[in-house]
């Protein structure tokens, strides 16, 4: 946006975002919204965009960045889409057939914009259409009213609904301060417990009674229709029947009849059958099929190739590969190889560094070719890889790979570009995540490290690109090994696919 939008302007304190409005600054980034005297309100959005004046004062609407998918399909809607290089609504023109996604990501964005303008509205720079607006993941601007009835999720009506039973909470903790009653609240799981000081306690709580709502992705909404039907526990809800619920989601109820809960539930909660085959896997303590055990399997080849990227903002410094020799092949070397660069990280170095990577792997694929032996190279999550290869190619360097030869090689028939993730969201079902490290976890995979994770490899590569000393190199030696086990770990779950994991029971076998 700054790119687009040179005059942005970034505050640094409330009382210059404050400023800013007054004057009416056309654009402001990373606002700092407080009004400690109205309820103690405070916002965190990317930006505030100028939309016009309300009574001599100048009105914003508040903007929200996130790597979402905000859009889904619906054949009698539509919303307003702008755009990047110009931050109006009132330049937005109407997309046919789209409406906002229903999950959970959408509407906690869309209550954290109402949120906002609300306290805009406390410091006087609100706009009366309670316009806002969030920018998904492919740098598409969405445009929401949310005065209106439209967004019944996430709308201002709605938000105030939720703004009063919090306010209620509050008033009833310090009552129950004051007089001792009963605790007036009781625990549940939700996403931003992980961030809470009182997880361990609450989280101690809900299992000790196997809470229902440690079932992971549920709402507060949906537990508490599941807990009107006396479905308490995860072991309860696992014992109900996946099919019916899914049969009866586009069902028409007859009044006249008794419907067992499923039907109830399954025209009630989207997508039930998840659920509850997600409180299976937890009540089998083990990851479950979702296929026939003869349809298990990953595809193989002679020569197979796990690869794995890191990066940092956006750029990608290391490309690492592990190659794993099925079958004998002159000049080619088993093992681990990384491509990687620990200086300044510039387009033209991340087109370098992947350079190498691509002709290494060429040169490894033509000699496959000529002694006609199969090739296959395998990563998880293949839009982040992609992404990469397209960001690196579209900086043209000599020798290096064009868009044209990136996409040949991912249209290549028979495959040899697998996602591993893909194949493994198409046969297991597990308890929540779908993530490497659950899955080569339940592979009896192990990372070297006791901290695996992207995020702290970005910490670790601050250290490594830093003076070179003794932390730098163990930084970078650091980062060499998590890559090297990223990379083992999708050839674990390869071979877990092709073999232990047909032996796990299916999702569908009743308890």
């Amino acid at each position: 946006i700054q790119i687009l939008h040179p005059e942005a302007v970034t505050p640094s304190s409330p009382d210059e975002t404050g400023q800013l409005m007054k004057e009416g600054a056309q654009l402001i980034l990373r606002p700092r919204l407080t009004n400690d005297a109205v309820g103690r309100r405070r916002a965190s959005v990317h930006a505030l965009v100028r939309v016009g004046r309300v009574n001599q004062r100048f009105a914003y609407a508040p903007i929200l960045i996130k790597n979402n998918e905000i859009l889904e399909s619906a054949s009698t809607r539509r919303i307003l889409e702008g755009s990047l290089a110009n931050l109006k609504p009132s330049e937005a023109t109407y997309t046919d057939g789209v409406g906002p996604r229903s999950n959970l990501t959408v509407t906690r964005n869309g209550i954290t914009l109402a949120h906002a303008t609300r306290v805009l509205a406390t410091l006087g720079r609100d706009d009366p259409s309670a316009r806002v607006a969030m920018i998904d993941r492919h740098r598409r601007v969405w445009w929401f009213d949310l005065a209106s009835a439209n967004y019944p999720r996430f709308n201002l009506a709605t938000y105030d609904e939720h703004y009063e039973q919090r306010l209620a909470v509050l008033a009833a903790h310090d009552e129950w301060e004051v007089t001792g009653a009963d605790f007036p609240t009781s625990p549940y799981w939700h996403r931003e417990c992980t961030e809470c000081p009182y997880e361990l306690h609450c989280e101690a709580q809900l299992e000790r009674t196997d809470d229902v709502s440690l079932t992971r992705f549920t709402s507060l909404e949906q537990q508490v229709i599941l807990h009107e039907q006396a479905i308490d526990s995860r072991a309860q809800l696992a014992r109900l029947d996946p099919y019916r619920a899914r049969l009866a989601h586009n069902k028409v109820p007859t009044p006249h009849l008794d419907f067992e809960r499923e039907d109830f539930l399954g025209r009630t909660i989207e997508k039930l059958d998840e659920l509850i085959y997600r409180s299976r896997a937890h009540v089998r303590g083990s990851s479950l099929r979702i296929v026939d055990s003869s349809l298990m399997g990953c595809p193989t080849a002679a020569v197979e190739v796990d690869i794995d990227m890191e990066s940092y903002g956006e750029r990608t410094y290391l490309w690492g590969t592990s190659v794993t020799l099925n079958e004998p092949l002159e000049g080619a070397r088993p093992g681990y190889r990384a491509f990687v660069e620990w200086g300044a990280l510039t387009a033209e170095t991340e087109a370098k560094i992947f350079c190498d990577f691509w002709t290494w792997f060429e040169d490894l694929r033509r000699r496959c070719r000529e002694r006609d032996l199969t090739i296959a190279a395998y990563c998880f999550w293949a839009q982040a890889e992609d992404g990469a290869m397209n960001r690196a190619a579209a900086t043209a360097i000599e020798g290096g790979p064009t868009i044209e030869d990136l996409d040949s090689f991912r249209r290549s028939s028979p495959p040899v570009w697998i996602d591993l993730h893909e194949e493994a969201k198409r046969q297991i079902q597990t308890e929540g995540p779908l993530g490497l490290k659950q899955l080569a976890g339940a592979a009896g995979f192990q990372w070297r490290d006791i901290n695996p994770s992207g995020e702290a490899s970005m910490l670790w590569y601050e250290v490594a690109c830093g003076d070179v000393g003794p932390a730098a190199l163990a930084s970078r030696q650091r980062i060499l090994e998590y890559n090297e086990d990223d990379c083992r770990a999708t050839k674990a779950l390869r071979d877990w696919l092709n073999g232990p994991a047909r032996a796990l029971p299916h999702r569908d076998d009743p308890l």
